[in-house]
């Protein structure tokens, strides 16, 4: 049935190229992973880092995290595999048809990271605030893939913005129903609110040894738990409440332990130099030093003669302005 106004979904998720087959699941987590290395890399090397130390360190978390988003979609979803009529275990290698849980990629990634950032004698915490908008950003864009593969979908809507699932795809009890919520979109849109919300909130405000990164946690969590109270495919429930509904919870009140505790102990923000962190600065500190730096990158517009190129302006800009303010012993962590 074709409504007037709903979201169609693809008829397949697989563009064949000769013998080689284009996934459209797999396409869009690799470019959310390209987004975030992009992002995080400028916002590191922004920060202090040097540029390609976040690629290095991707190449060890992301292969740890696609790991654990993996065996954390099997353990919860057990019956799909291992249960009566079950796919068997040779489908939970099928990374390419789905299922990969965002809380598994995040513990396990974060080993990949801690591994990839002690190999460069980098600290974890300074690392995962500058790349936490890319992470989100990331995941607006991976979500897309289940719409490649007509999955995360919620309760049957008439909504104009109805998702079309075909009758392969739906459960049983609503193998009738044409249309649902499309919570693959819902999340999208939060991850994508909430990157901007990051970047914002990084210019304007303080933060340092980890609190963005643990911001980012506990509004996603937020989010994530309200999004899984629609959602109607089959998983693991606890007396009655989806589990990833528990799991959103028990990660959101920990980041936000992890903020405030944060804050008592190591108020301001590192000190980074060539990755490595070497002294800290007050909240007060930091607002001066950005004060500093943006009274000099505007200076050297103005003394900038107009016939100068683009390009001669873009590296003035990124000049060093001058010696970095605060205290040059890093504080114990």
């Amino acid at each position: 049935m074709q409504l007037p106004f709903s979201i169609p979904s693809p008829s397949h998720g697989v563009l064949q190229l000769g013998p080689v087959p284009l996934r459209g699941y797999a396409v869009m987590i690799i470019a959310g992973i390209a987004v975030a290395i992009w992002l995080g890399n400028k916002r590191w090397v922004a920060r202090g880092g040097k540029p390609g130390q976040v690629s290095e360190v991707a190449m060890w978390a992301v292969p740890f995290g696609v790991l654990g988003g993996r065996i954390y979609h099997v353990l919860t979803d057990w019956p799909a595999y291992f249960g009566s009529g079950g796919r068997g275990l040779s489908a939970t290698f099928k990374i390419w048809e789905g299922g990969l849980g965002i809380w598994g990629a995040i513990a396990l990634g974060a080993v990949g990271a801690y591994i990839g950032c002690a190999r460069q004698g980098m600290k974890l915490a300074p690392f995962a605030d500058a790349i936490a908008p890319g992470l989100v950003f990331a995941q607006a864009i991976g979500r897309w893939g289940n719409w490649f593969n007509q999955e995360l979908y919620g309760r049957p809507t008439s909504l104009p913005w109805g998702l079309e699932i075909d009758r392969a795809y739906r459960p049983l009890d609503y193998i009738n129903n044409p249309t649902f919520h499309p919570t693959f979109l819902y999340e999208s849109i939060a991850c994508a609110a909430l990157g901007c919300f990051l970047l914002w909130a990084d210019r304007k405000f303080v933060f340092g040894y980890g609190r963005l990164f643990a911001l980012y946690l506990a509004i996603y969590c937020a989010a994530r738990g309200v999004i899984e109270t629609i959602r109607v495919d089959d998983a693991l429930h606890i007396l009655g409440i989806r589990l990833n509904v528990f799991t959103a919870i028990f990660v959101g009140v920990g980041a936000l332990i992890f903020y405030v505790r944060s804050v008592e102990r190591f108020p301001g923000q590192e000190i980074i130099e060539a990755g490595r962190v070497v002294g800290a600065r007050s909240d007060a500190e930091v607002r001066e030093f950005r004060a500093t730096m943006q009274t000099e990158v505007q200076t050297q517009d103005k003394q900038l003669p107009n016939s100068e190129s683009i390009d001669q302006k873009s590296a003035a800009k990124v000049k060093p302005a001058g010696p970095r303010r605060g205290r040059r012993v890093a504080p114990k962590e």
